[in-house]
């Protein structure tokens, strides 16, 4: 994982910051609306959250007249939804092979020479019994 899909995933860890997020994606507010969400969390600590997604590249911030808007970038988070997505065609690769692996072995060719069908050959290690490897057990 590339550092900066690791720092998104990172940052969008946190549910304060992933909802400050999902209302970013409705477009852009001020650190006061943002902060207007959380009824427990201070403006001071809405206003940090804000700096690590900002940290992370996920938000930007700027100046209009005497407020501060929060802009969502969506470039991280292109990045994330790519990367997942080729974790997900890798594991749809494999778990294809699977499926195929396991139709084989259930399909596969039944055969009577198999050898726990067959009686052991006499003095062979089948006919004796198992060592009994209990703690406190015969050695």
């Amino acid at each position: 994982m590339s550092p900066p899909v690791a720092e998104t995933f990172a940052a969008l860890g946190d549910p304060v910051r992933s909802s400050i997020v999902a209302r970013l994606s409705a477009g852009d507010a001020t650190v006061g609306e943002l902060a207007g969400l959380f009824s427990a969390i201070t403006f001071q600590a809405v206003s940090q959250q804000i700096g690590t997604l900002e940290r992370a590249g996920l938000v930007t911030r700027h100046r209009e007249g005497r407020t501060r808007r929060v802009h969502l970038e969506p470039a991280p988070l292109d990045e994330a939804a790519r990367w997942m997505e080729q974790r997900r065609r890798l594991l749809e690769e494999r778990y294809q092979r699977l499926d195929e692996v396991l139709a084989e072995r259930q399909t596969g060719p039944a055969s009577d020479d198999h050898p726990a069908d067959q009686p052991a050959p006499e003095g062979s290690d089948r006919d004796r019994p198992e060592p009994d490897r209990r703690p406190g057990g015969p050695a």
